[in-house]
């Protein structure tokens, strides 16, 4: 019998808990330890949609990248929607195991997946925040190597939209040829002096703000925003294929209903 705790002590040798930044609140979030898992759901985040689709599918546990708890909870009611995932899944004993930013810090997690749907080679840490238990250096960001030829930033945008299945993405043509690429799952958008220093001529990433591509601009540095959802959904196809490794006899699948939240006119 396999239970929550089993896959939950998996999840923390292959991206450590320990690794999580301090504002973040990742780890085996919702649940009993010693429950028994058949199916498991895996996700982005744990909307009031996916755990429906769990509970529809008979899923014991969710496996997600953002937090279902983030901010601190002062009630669990359904007036709210935080509330009333959180009854969901209680009431209904499904658990939820989250991993962040470990996992966008550990090799082959978030900016590996990233880096790879991109189709970069020769990758390396954008910046090595440390080594873990067993030495395995560890760090946000990825930069490697983009081997087409003759290429600026309009057309890499295009390609990184349509590699990503993004609505829509936002960008700064500092009308450099692209080679050398950085990229950041999530909000990685306070990284572009990284990205310079380590001789990028193209970052992407998602959620920048205005200032930072005025700084892009100013840099002569290419920037994409190609969204947070689209750069760092990548990885639950990561979580599919190294749950269904460790547990061979689980039923392990991505969610079919959570997509992107906004659109583009």
């Amino acid at each position: 019998m396999t239970t929550v705790t089993d896959i939950y002590r998996h999840l923390d040798e292959v991206a450590p808990f320990s690794l999580q930044m301090d504002f973040d609140n990742a780890g085996f979030l919702v649940g009993r330890g010693d429950q028994a898992v058949t199916k498991v759901l895996v996700a982005l985040d744990i909307t009031e949609i996916v755990a429906e689709e769990a509970e529809t599918w008979g899923a014991e546990l969710i496996v997600a990248h953002h937090p279902v708890i983030f901010q601190p909870v002062h009630r669990v009611t359904d007036t709210d929607p935080v509330g009333r995932v959180l009854l969901t899944l209680a009431e209904r004993r499904i658990a939820a195991i989250c991993a962040h930013t470990n996992l966008d810090a550990v090799a082959g997690g978030v900016n590996d997946a990233l880096a790879q749907r991109l189709g970069l080679v020769q990758t390396e840490q954008l910046k090595q925040d440390g080594t873990d238990h067993l030495g395995r250096p560890y760090g946000i960001g990825r930069v490697g190597v983009w081997e087409g030829t003759g290429m600026y930033a309009p057309a890499f945008a295009q390609q990184v939209k349509e590699a990503l299945g993004a609505n829509g993405v936002r960008y700064v043509d500092a009308r450099r040829p692209v080679r050398r690429v950085a990229v950041g799952g999530g909000a990685c958008g306070d990284m572009l002096s990284d990205a310079f220093r380590m001789g990028c001529d193209t970052f992407v990433t998602s959620d920048v703000k205005y200032h930072s591509f005025l700084d892009a601009k100013a840099m002569g540095l290419n920037l994409i925003d190609a969204g947070h959802y689209p750069t760092e959904n990548v990885v639950c196809p990561v979580l599919v294929k190294w749950l269904s490794a460790a547990f061979p006899k689980l039923e392990i699948a991505q969610s079919k209903r959570h997509e992107e939240v906004f659109s583009y006119l």
